[in-house]
């Protein structure tokens, strides 16, 4: 799934360097303190190239994140009802690979999905877990491995949306904490509930709401 991103090889090495340049100073510094000076010199690029792909700080930020997000799902294996023995367990872990991986970014998504934060990035983050749950639930049949060719669209699918703002919800609140208890407790807390919401709609345990990550 590749929303917007440009196949020109500049394009690219440009939109990669800022992004990259964005995510090691968020590491170093609050986003307000960053400006689009320190950017450009930690990128390597001139100012005018800022400004062909990104309005100020704040969207850079935003498209790192939501690319970032984008690249932990993509790179996921397709899990489906029938797909890969042991569905459970493995769904079990990749749920603790997305807290883990939310964990390891919080400074960016706090800074994004905090108070007065980007409602595209919330957005885009329900939109790529629902296509992904979208995809386990019909599409772990037609042979793909990964979700990097997931559609951009999915038809309404009330299940997933269901599904996919649940657990943003419960990211979005665990970042507020503080990211309390770790990406194992927070896991083996919530992986109960949305097994019993897919016993519930009649799919069984396990892989019928795998999340596809891992």
């Amino acid at each position: 799934m590749h929303a917007h991103r440009s196949t020109d090889p500049r394009v690219h090495r440009s939109r990669t360097a800022l992004e990259t340049a964005v995510l090691d100073l968020i590491k170093e510094r609050d986003l307000a303190r960053i400006t689009i000076r320190d950017i450009t010199r930690r990128a390597g690029v001139n100012r005018s190239t800022f400004y062909e792909h990104y309005s100020g700080v704040d969207d850079l930020a935003a498209g790192a994140c939501a690319a970032l997000f984008d690249e932990l799902i993509a790179a996921a294996p397709v899990v489906g009802r029938s797909y890969r023995p042991g569905g459970e367990d493995f769904a079990a872990g990749a749920l603790t690979a997305v807290f883990a991986h939310v964990a390891e970014h919080a400074r960016l998504y706090r800074a994004l999905v905090g108070d007065g934060g980007s409602a595209r990035v919330i957005n885009r983050m329900h939109q790529r877990l629902a296509i992904a749950i979208h995809v386990n639930f019909t599409g772990a049949e037609d042979g793909r491995r990964t979700h990097v060719d997931d559609p951009l669209e999915i038809p309404h699918d009330s299940d997933a949306a269901f599904l996919a703002g649940a657990l943003l919800g419960t990211i979005l609140d665990w970042l507020r904490r503080g990211c309390p208890g770790g990406a194992d407790e927070m896991s083996a807390a919530v992986w109960p509930l949305l097994r019993a919401v897919g016993e519930a709609d009649g799919g069984g345990p396990g892989p019928s709401v795998d999340i596809g990550v891992e």
